[in-house]
């Protein structure tokens, strides 16, 4: 049961009137004391302190108690199925915050580049030409959030349908920038801000060209063009040599990362101007200081507060069936692929395992069936993608299941600020070579209790705030998504650079 505790008015209750009671003083017994000054001028005297001191006593028990103004953290009870305890749910958790400040813009304010059309609209407006597979347009449609999701009526609460969409797991530069142009730390004067924003398309520029026959040079083209405009337009670059300044990067860094001519991708990371920009990337370069690590996208995108709450009611109550599950494809021209280990062992496991084979579908971006999938189950597989990372480790835990991890750079060396510290607190590792050497992973996640398995949960489900993207442009203000976490996480690294900088 949802329980929402706060003030109904932003001003402090009335006083209550004190009413006599037992523990008052009684006035009509006293009075016969007053009768006796001229005989016992001491005496009277050191009763009057003591009734006076009686008197400020009870006072102070019956006053009712002050209250802020401001109305308390949303406290939320939510019933766990078959326990007899409540967990109490913090929908913003922050055990290692970044910022425990009631300012919001602790850090200072950013400005947004006004950047020609060329660099970010031009490449939204020309979606049809984004892929060589086909339009992006419906992917990317409704502000990078893409169509909104069907066939999920009838396992999702009706409440809650409208916050899911078909969201592209390349979206995060649109989604980005559309908050970032609403947010409250946002100043409009360049001279007073402590950082800089660039609102580039770097991922879905290059996307198309990362393919066939094109050149080095067109995968290099609008990157150069690009930190060729900020220098000539604006003094700041050059000013800090880039370090005050951040972007968001749609792509795996490794797309960026181009070290030697007719290799894969471009060498936008690499080109000098970039160096020392702070980068947010859906997957980093774990040991390279400007590459942050941000969750990819998932098709969740909540309006209100409130659907988060309720969203983490219902998947933290949800009955599962399926010990585990498996979505994804295997790699037919890898040799010894994992991810064929993985299917087999799943298909093999007398139904303790869910499958969702993508092999000839497109999964990229989330459909009913994996949802629904990952809804059902306690575990999710999560093997390495085509990088270390892949969409649906996030699409696993907004669901709810525990990822099932076989290489540490899926996500503990990724996401530092977004996930908990404690990697098994929330998920379990199982070396790939345990695997491939016979280990059963059924055998492997049985060994875990019922309560084990709970708590797990109750903790994947207490971080999903930390990484969904908000629908409104404004945010979600009491709840912070993962813009605002990595607003702060940007705000606060330059401060402390900044600092360092004066200090020596």
């Amino acid at each position: 049961m949802l329980q929402v505790t706060k003030n109904s008015s932003s001003s402090p209750p009335p006083e209550k009137t004190l009413s006599p009671s037992s523990s008052s003083p009684d006035f009509s017994k006293t009075t016969s004391f007053f009768s006796l000054p001229l005989l016992h001028p001491r005496s009277c005297l050191l009763l009057f302190i003591l009734l006076l001191q009686i008197l400020i006593l009870s006072f102070s028990r019956n006053r009712p108690i002050s209250l802020s103004s401001s109305p308390p953290p949303l406290t939320i009870a939510i019933s766990v199925a078959n326990s007899s305890n409540n967990l109490k749910l913090n929908p913003n958790p922050n055990p290692n915050p970044i910022t425990n400040s009631t300012d919001p813009c602790q850090f200072g304010k950013f400005f947004v580049y006004n950047l020609p059309a060329q660099f970010n609209y031009d490449i939204y407006k020309n979606c049809d030409k984004l892929s060589p597979w086909g339009s992006q347009c419906s992917a990317l449609s409704n502000n990078g959030f893409g169509r909104k999701a069907t066939g999920i009526d009838h396992f999702i609460p009706k409440n809650l349908t409208d916050a899911w969409y078909f969201t592209d797991q390349f979206a995060s530069e649109i989604i980005f920038h559309n908050r970032m142009l609403h947010h409250k730390c946002r100043t409009l004067e360049p001279e007073s801000a402590a950082a800089y924003y660039i609102p580039f398309y770097a991922g879905l520029a290059v996307g198309k060209y990362l393919w066939y026959d094109y050149s080095d040079k067109d995968r290099d083209q609008h990157c150069e063009m690009l930190l060729e405009w900020v220098q000539g337009n604006f003094p700041y670059l050059n000013r800090s040599n880039g370090w005050d300044h951040f972007l968001v990067m749609g792509r795996i860094t490794w797309d960026f990362r181009r070290s030697k001519e007719s290799d894969w991708g471009s060498k936008c990371i690499y080109m000098p101007s970039m160096r020392n920009i702070t980068r947010l990337l859906i997957e980093k370069n774990p040991w390279d200081y400007f590459d942050v690590g941000v969750p990819y996208p998932t098709g969740f995108h909540p309006s209100t507060p409130t659907d988060v709450v309720l969203w983490q009611q219902f998947v933290l109550s949800r009955e599962r069936h399926s010990l585990f599950c498996f979505a994804g494809a295997t790699r037919g021209k890898i040799v010894n692929d994992f991810r064929g280990v993985l299917l087999s062992q799943c298909r093999n496991s007398s139904g303790s395992c869910r499958v969702v084979d993508c092999a000839g579908t497109r999964c990229a971006n989330g459909t009913s069936a994996i949802l629904e999938t990952f809804l059902d189950s306690d575990f999710c597989l999560q093997p390495r993608g085509d990088s270390f990372t892949r969409r649906s480790i996030f699409d696993c835990m907004v669901a709810g299941s525990i990822p099932v991890f076989f290489w540490r750079r899926s996500a503990y060396l990724q996401y530092e600020w977004f996930l908990p510290g404690e990697p098994e607190s929330y998920s379990v590792f199982i070396h790939r070579n345990e695997v491939k050497n016979g280990t059963l992973v059924k055998n492997v996640l049985e060994k875990y209790s019922k309560e084990e398995v709970k708590k797990m949960r109750e903790k994947v489900v207490e971080y999903i705030p930390k990484f969904i993207y908000a629908k409104p442009n404004e945010g979600l203000g009491s709840i912070k998504d993962t813009v605002d976490i990595a607003v702060d996480g940007v705000l606060k690294r330059i401060k402390e650079q900044k600092e360092y900088d004066y200090k020596w």
